[in-house]
């Protein structure tokens, strides 16, 4: 509870693309020392066949199961089905994009990259290519050795399909840049967070939940007291 006897929204993270609810632990552990409340999700493109609309129900029932208020914190791909769910959920009181695609209807993250959309995607993305520089350049090495041995393939149908709602239009939201991100460029950031109520800044790269914990919890406190 707050001071003056309201409630605090509860903090739920989803993780991008690649990745699990395991990439938040030293997130978590600074948000409940501060008196948050924080509950994660696993996403299920991430090593299954799974599209953007089976992501949108993970987190549609993860909101669900949350007592009062919610403030969804979507990072990277994470983004995008958070688009999606939160436009159905009636408990969201703010999304917070993390270096995340701010997608609008009809938008995919091929899409927006200007790549082609197969028409029936099918199978896995592997992990990319030198993920420690990508994903956890500003990382300590044996903490970026050990996240990397965690990640799996993710869906190629996550990365193709379209949303069909987008949450922004009436539910408020804030944009994080990652000014230093190595996966996201920060000019793509830039663009997206256009569509976002407020924008803030963190010098990270694109995994501030594990190279600044403390900062970005900081910052998460702030932004969902305000």
């Amino acid at each position: 509870m707050t001071t003056d006897g309201v409630p605090r929204p509860t903090l739920l993270l989803v993780h991008g693309a690649w990745h699990g609810s395991w990439c938040w632990s030293p997130l978590t552990a600074v948000l409940n020392a501060r008196g948050r409340r924080t509950r994660t999700v696993d996403l299920p493109s991430a090593g299954r066949e799974a599209g953007v609309q089976d992501d949108a129900r993970a987190v549609l029932d993860a909101l669900r199961r949350i007592d009062g208020p919610a403030v969804v914190v979507a990072h990277s791909y994470g983004g995008i089905p958070v688009t999606q769910a939160a436009a159905q959920a009636g408990n969201v009181e703010r999304i917070v994009y993390l270096a995340a695609y701010q997608l609008d209807a009809g938008e995919s993250l091929l899409g927006f990259h200007g790549a082609p959309v197969p028409p029936a995607p099918r199978g896995f993305q592997a992990v990319p290519d030198n993920p420690a520089a990508m994903f956890y350049g500003d990382v300590p090495d044996v903490e970026a050795a050990e996240a990397v041995a965690r990640l799996v393939p993710q869906s190629t149908r996550s990365f193709s399909d379209s949303l069909t709602e987008a949450a922004w239009h009436t539910v408020p939201s804030t944009y994080v840049v990652c000014e230093y991100d190595q996966a996201l460029p920060p000019a793509h950031q830039e663009g997206l967070a256009a569509r976002s109520e407020a924008v803030h800044r963190i010098g990270s790269g694109h995994s501030p939940f594990l190279s600044m914990p403390a900062q970005l919890g900081a910052l998460l406190a702030d932004i969902t007291d305000a």
